[in-house]
Protein backbone atom coordinates (compact mmCIF):
# COMPACT_ATOMS: atom_id res chain seq x y z
CA UNK A 1 0.00 0.00 0.00
CA UNK A 2 1.43 3.20 -0.72
CA UNK A 3 1.52 6.00 1.98
CA UNK A 4 0.69 9.57 1.24
CA UNK A 5 2.86 12.49 2.73
CA UNK A 6 4.04 15.58 1.67
CA UNK A 7 6.42 15.85 -0.85
CA UNK A 8 9.19 17.00 1.59
CA UNK A 9 8.72 14.61 4.00
CA UNK A 10 8.61 11.78 0.83
CA UNK A 11 12.13 13.70 -0.44
CA UNK A 12 13.65 13.00 2.84
CA UNK A 13 12.90 9.48 3.89
CA UNK A 14 14.32 8.47 0.02
CA UNK A 15 17.67 10.61 0.30
CA UNK A 16 17.75 8.96 4.42
CA UNK A 17 17.44 5.49 3.71
CA UNK A 18 19.99 5.53 0.54
CA UNK A 19 22.28 7.53 2.42
CA UNK A 20 22.36 4.94 5.59
CA UNK A 21 22.20 1.47 2.93
CA UNK A 22 25.27 3.15 1.64
CA UNK A 23 27.02 4.58 5.19
CA UNK A 24 30.30 2.84 6.65
CA UNK A 25 32.01 4.84 9.06
CA UNK A 26 35.00 6.62 8.17
CA UNK A 27 33.68 7.56 4.19
CA UNK A 28 33.67 10.89 2.92
CA UNK A 29 31.82 9.97 -0.72
CA UNK A 30 29.30 7.62 -0.75
CA UNK A 31 28.39 7.19 -4.78
CA UNK A 32 24.62 6.79 -5.66
CA UNK A 33 22.98 6.59 -8.88
CA UNK A 34 19.12 7.85 -10.15
CA UNK A 35 17.87 4.52 -9.83
CA UNK A 36 18.38 4.07 -6.51
CA UNK A 37 15.38 6.86 -5.90
CA UNK A 38 12.82 4.61 -8.10
CA UNK A 39 14.17 1.63 -5.91
CA UNK A 40 14.14 2.82 -2.39
CA UNK A 41 10.42 4.62 -3.32
CA UNK A 42 9.46 1.42 -4.10
CA UNK A 43 10.97 -0.14 -0.96
CA UNK A 44 9.58 2.29 1.63
CA UNK A 45 5.99 2.10 0.04
CA UNK A 46 6.28 5.66 -1.38
CA UNK A 47 4.59 6.79 -4.78
CA UNK A 48 7.84 7.40 -6.79
CA UNK A 49 8.62 11.19 -7.56
CA UNK A 50 7.22 12.69 -10.70
CA UNK A 51 10.58 14.07 -11.45
CA UNK A 52 13.49 12.05 -10.52
CA UNK A 53 15.74 15.09 -10.99
CA UNK A 54 13.75 17.47 -8.51
CA UNK A 55 14.55 15.78 -5.17
CA UNK A 56 18.34 15.57 -6.32
CA UNK A 57 17.38 19.11 -7.13
CA UNK A 58 15.95 19.92 -4.04
CA UNK A 59 19.03 19.24 -1.55
CA UNK A 60 21.61 20.36 -3.70
CA UNK A 61 19.80 24.32 -3.55
CA UNK A 62 16.36 24.67 -1.47
CA UNK A 63 16.66 22.19 1.77
CA UNK A 64 19.14 20.61 4.14
CA UNK A 65 19.52 17.07 3.94
CA UNK A 66 18.06 15.57 6.94
CA UNK A 67 19.32 15.15 10.60
CA UNK A 68 19.69 11.29 10.34
CA UNK A 69 22.64 12.53 7.55
CA UNK A 70 24.19 15.74 9.20
CA UNK A 71 24.63 13.73 12.21
CA UNK A 72 27.38 11.48 10.81
CA UNK A 73 29.78 14.30 9.75
CA UNK A 74 32.59 15.48 11.59
CA UNK A 75 32.80 18.41 14.10
CA UNK A 76 32.89 21.71 11.15
CA UNK A 77 32.00 19.64 8.64
CA UNK A 78 28.54 18.95 6.10
CA UNK A 79 27.22 16.22 4.01
CA UNK A 80 25.69 17.77 0.37
CA UNK A 81 25.48 15.87 -2.99
CA UNK A 82 27.79 16.45 -5.64
CA UNK A 83 26.72 15.32 -9.09
CA UNK A 84 28.96 12.82 -10.70
CA UNK A 85 28.15 12.03 -14.41
CA UNK A 86 24.55 11.21 -15.85
CA UNK A 87 22.37 10.35 -13.29
CA UNK A 88 24.98 9.74 -11.10
CA UNK A 89 25.59 11.19 -7.60
CA UNK A 90 27.80 10.93 -4.31
CA UNK A 91 27.25 12.32 -0.53
CA UNK A 92 30.42 13.86 0.01
CA UNK A 93 31.75 15.57 3.40
CA UNK A 94 33.07 19.34 3.04
CA UNK A 95 33.41 21.86 5.10
CA UNK A 96 30.76 23.81 6.84
CA UNK A 97 30.79 27.02 5.66
CA UNK A 98 27.58 28.95 4.73
CA UNK A 99 27.65 31.47 2.34
CA UNK A 100 25.53 34.35 3.58
CA UNK A 101 26.50 37.99 3.32
CA UNK A 102 28.57 39.72 5.91
CA UNK A 103 26.31 42.19 8.37
CA UNK A 104 29.31 44.40 9.02
CA UNK A 105 30.27 44.89 5.30
CA UNK A 106 29.48 48.67 4.77
CA UNK A 107 26.97 49.45 2.40
CA UNK A 108 27.69 51.06 -1.19
CA UNK A 109 24.63 53.58 -2.37
CA UNK A 110 24.53 53.10 -6.19
CA UNK A 111 22.22 55.44 -8.35
CA UNK A 112 19.13 53.19 -9.49
CA UNK A 113 19.41 52.56 -13.25
CA UNK A 114 16.62 50.14 -13.19
CA UNK A 115 13.75 51.15 -15.76
CA UNK A 116 10.99 52.47 -14.23
CA UNK A 117 8.21 49.78 -15.64
CA UNK A 118 11.16 46.72 -14.87
CA UNK A 119 11.06 47.80 -11.14
CA UNK A 120 7.00 48.12 -11.21
CA UNK A 121 7.05 44.81 -11.50
CA UNK A 122 9.72 43.06 -10.49
CA UNK A 123 9.36 39.97 -7.68
CA UNK A 124 11.85 39.50 -5.09
CA UNK A 125 13.30 36.46 -7.11
CA UNK A 126 16.50 35.15 -8.35
CA UNK A 127 15.37 36.80 -12.06
CA UNK A 128 14.88 40.18 -10.39
CA UNK A 129 17.86 40.13 -8.92
CA UNK A 130 19.37 39.41 -12.21
CA UNK A 131 17.54 41.80 -13.81
CA UNK A 132 18.74 44.58 -11.35
CA UNK A 133 22.28 43.28 -11.47
CA UNK A 134 21.95 43.94 -15.40
CA UNK A 135 20.71 47.11 -15.38
CA UNK A 136 22.93 48.61 -13.11
CA UNK A 137 26.19 47.28 -14.28
CA UNK A 138 26.93 45.76 -11.21
CA UNK A 139 29.16 43.25 -12.66
CA UNK A 140 31.63 46.00 -14.07
CA UNK A 141 31.58 48.05 -10.69
CA UNK A 142 32.49 44.98 -8.43
CA UNK A 143 34.85 43.37 -10.74
CA UNK A 144 36.31 46.69 -12.45
CA UNK A 145 35.48 44.68 -15.97
CA UNK A 146 33.40 45.59 -19.18
CA UNK A 147 30.93 43.07 -18.63
CA UNK A 148 28.33 41.64 -21.02
CA UNK A 149 25.10 39.34 -20.31
CA UNK A 150 25.63 36.12 -22.96
CA UNK A 151 22.96 33.86 -21.71
CA UNK A 152 20.24 33.29 -19.34
CA UNK A 153 20.02 30.32 -17.27
CA UNK A 154 22.73 28.09 -19.31
CA UNK A 155 21.61 24.87 -19.48
CA UNK A 156 24.84 22.14 -20.22
CA UNK A 157 26.34 19.18 -19.49
CA UNK A 158 29.89 18.79 -18.19
CA UNK A 159 32.06 15.48 -18.32
CA UNK A 160 32.39 13.74 -14.89
CA UNK A 161 29.06 15.92 -13.47
CA UNK A 162 26.22 15.80 -16.02
CA UNK A 163 23.79 18.46 -16.39
CA UNK A 164 24.34 21.89 -14.62
CA UNK A 165 22.66 25.22 -14.40
CA UNK A 166 24.04 28.64 -14.61
CA UNK A 167 21.43 31.12 -13.81
CA UNK A 168 23.22 33.52 -16.17
CA UNK A 169 26.56 34.07 -17.99
CA UNK A 170 28.79 36.96 -18.90
CA UNK A 171 31.43 37.56 -21.09
CA UNK A 172 33.83 40.36 -20.58
CA UNK A 173 37.35 42.57 -20.59
CA UNK A 174 39.78 44.60 -19.08
CA UNK A 175 41.56 47.89 -19.79
CA UNK A 176 44.64 45.29 -20.57
CA UNK A 177 42.78 43.60 -23.22
CA UNK A 178 42.21 40.56 -21.26
CA UNK A 179 39.49 38.10 -21.46
CA UNK A 180 36.59 36.86 -19.35
CA UNK A 181 33.96 34.75 -18.84
CA UNK A 182 31.72 35.52 -15.32
CA UNK A 183 28.99 33.12 -14.07
CA UNK A 184 26.43 34.31 -12.09
CA UNK A 185 24.01 32.62 -9.32
CA UNK A 186 21.62 34.30 -7.75
CA UNK A 187 19.50 33.85 -5.57
CA UNK A 188 16.57 35.91 -3.75
CA UNK A 189 14.38 35.58 -1.04
CA UNK A 190 15.10 33.10 1.71
CA UNK A 191 17.50 30.79 -0.53
CA UNK A 192 21.26 30.42 0.19
CA UNK A 193 23.73 30.55 -2.37
CA UNK A 194 25.55 26.66 -2.57
CA UNK A 195 29.34 26.16 -2.88
CA UNK A 196 28.60 22.90 -5.09
CA UNK A 197 26.66 26.09 -7.90
CA UNK A 198 29.98 28.12 -7.42
CA UNK A 199 31.78 24.80 -8.14
CA UNK A 200 30.23 23.47 -11.35
CA UNK A 201 30.56 27.08 -12.81
CA UNK A 202 34.24 26.80 -12.61
CA UNK A 203 34.27 23.08 -13.84
CA UNK A 204 31.72 24.41 -16.44
CA UNK A 205 34.19 27.55 -17.61
CA UNK A 206 36.95 25.38 -17.80
CA UNK A 207 35.59 22.65 -20.18
CA UNK A 208 33.42 25.31 -22.44
CA UNK A 209 35.52 28.66 -22.14
CA UNK A 210 39.30 27.39 -21.99
CA UNK A 211 40.81 30.08 -23.28
CA UNK A 212 38.94 33.04 -20.74
CA UNK A 213 40.03 33.83 -17.57
CA UNK A 214 36.82 32.48 -14.89
CA UNK A 215 35.67 34.36 -12.65
CA UNK A 216 32.39 32.93 -10.66
CA UNK A 217 30.26 35.37 -9.12
CA UNK A 218 27.10 35.21 -6.44
CA UNK A 219 24.79 37.54 -5.81
CA UNK A 220 22.33 37.33 -2.75
CA UNK A 221 18.94 39.88 -1.70
CA UNK A 222 19.87 40.71 1.51
CA UNK A 223 16.63 42.12 3.49
CA UNK A 224 16.26 45.36 3.07
CA UNK A 225 16.82 45.16 -0.73
CA UNK A 226 20.77 45.97 -0.46
CA UNK A 227 22.42 43.12 -3.35
CA UNK A 228 25.11 41.37 -2.01
CA UNK A 229 28.00 39.91 -4.56
CA UNK A 230 30.98 37.53 -3.89
CA UNK A 231 33.40 36.86 -6.10
CA UNK A 232 35.29 33.42 -5.64
CA UNK A 233 38.39 31.80 -6.84
CA UNK A 234 39.02 28.26 -7.13
CA UNK A 235 42.45 27.00 -5.57
CA UNK A 236 43.74 23.98 -4.11
CA UNK A 237 41.88 24.03 -0.59
CA UNK A 238 38.58 24.34 -3.39
CA UNK A 239 35.95 27.29 -3.78
CA UNK A 240 36.94 30.10 -1.35
CA UNK A 241 35.45 34.27 -1.20
CA UNK A 242 38.29 36.48 -2.36
CA UNK A 243 35.81 39.61 -2.32
CA UNK A 244 32.07 40.58 -0.82
CA UNK A 245 30.46 43.94 -1.49
CA UNK A 246 27.18 45.76 -0.64
CA UNK A 247 24.89 47.71 -3.22
CA UNK A 248 22.10 49.67 -1.92
CA UNK A 249 19.91 50.89 -5.31
CA UNK A 250 18.88 54.53 -4.24
CA UNK A 251 17.59 57.35 -6.15
CA UNK A 252 20.61 60.02 -7.91
CA UNK A 253 19.31 62.20 -5.46
CA UNK A 254 20.01 59.75 -2.27
CA UNK A 255 23.87 59.89 -3.24
CA UNK A 256 25.33 62.85 -1.09
CA UNK A 257 28.25 64.74 -0.62
CA UNK A 258 28.94 63.38 2.15
CA UNK A 259 28.79 59.58 0.72
CA UNK A 260 30.81 60.77 -2.38
CA UNK A 261 33.59 61.92 0.46
CA UNK A 262 33.65 58.44 2.07
CA UNK A 263 33.84 56.39 -1.23
CA UNK A 264 36.97 58.76 -2.50
CA UNK A 265 38.79 58.06 0.92
CA UNK A 266 37.51 54.05 1.33
CA UNK A 267 40.51 51.86 0.79
CA UNK A 268 40.49 49.70 -2.53
CA UNK A 269 40.31 46.14 -1.49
Amino acid sequence: MRRRMSQRSAYSRIIEKIFISKFVPGLRRIAFEREDIARVAKELGLDLPKNLGDLIYSFRYRADLPDSIQSKAHKGETWIIRLAGQAKYRFELVPDVPLVPNDLIVTIKVPEATPGIVAKYALNDEQALLARVRYNRLLDIFLGVACYSLQNHLRTTVAEMGQVETDELYVGVDKKGVHYVVPVQAKGGRDNLSIVQIEQDVEMCRQKFPSLVCRPVGAQFMRDGTIALFAFEHGQEGVGIVSEKHYKLVPPEEVTESDLAAYATRPSL
